[in-house]
């Protein structure tokens, strides 16, 4: 892991950003991915692509 600062933003009505760093992610099923931002977090629970966001949260009315 990378001893960068972590920015995290938290978009309006939309998914949590990661905007630098280095992250450890446990999914469900035990199995451990690192990432480097950028990338996105879903917030609105209908992602088809869980934890990660695909953009449903622009069409099925997500509001923060």
């Amino acid at each position: 892991m990378s001893s960068e600062p972590i920015q995290v933003k938290l978009m309006p009505n939309g998914p949590v950003r990661m905007l630098s760093g280095s992250f450890e992610i446990e999914m469900s099923d035990g199995t451990k991915l690192t990432k480097n931002a950028p990338f996105s977090l879903c917030r609105c629970g209908n992602s088809k692509n869980k934890p990660f966001c695909d953009g449903t949260h622009k069409t099925c009315g997500f509001q923060a």
